[in-house]
């Protein structure tokens, strides 16, 4: 079943946040049904860096094509602003696309763009941003290969705003809709009364974020379809190291820490080095 048959069933799709090929084939493990491949959790561990438009359309695709290289289930990728005009966006979701996205995300804001929570955010005007998209759809080389439109308008100019830019973005043949930073569960539930019976949204749990964080049950019953917490494995990746290391330099081994850590052998059962192994023998000489 690839992403487009899954959307349309009633139970919504929980996408978790990933950054790299081993938290992909991790997730995959737990039993998702899909990956978010996040920006913003690509920034922060390939760079050291904030979300605020540093990472390039490369970067992502390279980090895309490995993951998808490693794992089978379907990856939404952030592709921000498209990485430029709708010539550069058609690039991206060409490349993008070639790397094996299932769905790719594009936003309306002005360059560089920031987190979608962070404050002082600008949006480019509708048609410029219509224009991106009927460019993202005409780049496509498979109707199966999802486009998603999100908004930040609501930062900007409001949250009628916001809805009328989801509308309009609707109207250009979009596959999905994500209305960024909505603030109560009131704007929760007014945007999926208005869009919910007509095209799959997605909700945006960011811990600490300015949307309310609820269950992907809570989520699909107020009519999202798609749910995704995309930089909750960064966030808890980063809080374990700092445990992590801050042992190791207290007592110079890891032998206090070694109950919250996979041995060798664990590690090489994770990743399947026994089956590649396996493989390998197969074209010994």
């Amino acid at each position: 079943m690839n992403l487009s048959q899954r959307l349309t069933q009633p139970k919504a799709v929980l996408a978790p946040g990933i950054y790299d090929a081993l938290t992909a084939l991790i997730a995959e493990q737990q039993g998702f049904e899909a990956l978010y491949l996040s920006g913003a959790s690509i920034a922060y561990t390939r760079l050291g860096r904030s979300d605020i438009g540093l990472t390039t359309a490369t970067e992502v695709a390279d980090t895309l094509a490995r993951i998808t290289e490693r794992v089978n289930l379907p990856v939404i990728v952030d592709a921000d602003t498209g990485f430029g005009n709708a010539l550069n966006t058609q690039r991206t979701v060409r490349a993008f696309e070639r790397a094996g996205a299932a769905m790719i995300q594009l936003e309306d804001q002005t360059f560089p763009k920031r987190c979608g929570h962070l404050d002082g955010k600008g949006v480019v005007p509708i048609a410029e941003m219509c224009g991106k998209l009927r460019a993202a759809l005409d780049a496509r080389h498979s109707s199966a290969t999802l486009v998603l439109a999100r908004t930040d308008a609501l930062a900007v100019e409001g949250f009628e705003a916001a809805m009328e830019r989801a509308e309009r973005y609707l109207a250009c043949g979009v596959d999905a809709l994500f209305i960024e930073a909505l603030r109560s569960p009131e704007q929760m539930q007014a945007a999926c009364q208005r869009f919910a019976s007509r095209i799959p949204l997605l909700a945006n749990m960011v811990e600490g974020g300015k949307t309310p964080v609820q269950s992907a049950a809570v989520l699909g019953t107020l009519g999202f379809r798609i749910v995704i917490f995309p930089g909750g494995t960064a966030r808890a990746v980063s809080h374990l190291l700092r445990r992590y290391y801050a042992s190791l330099h207290q007592h110079q081994t890891t032998a206090p820490f070694k109950e919250e850590m996979l041995d060798f052998d664990q590690l090489n059962a994770l990743i399947g080095t026994p089956d590649l192994l396996a493989l390998g023998k197969r074209y010994d000489a």
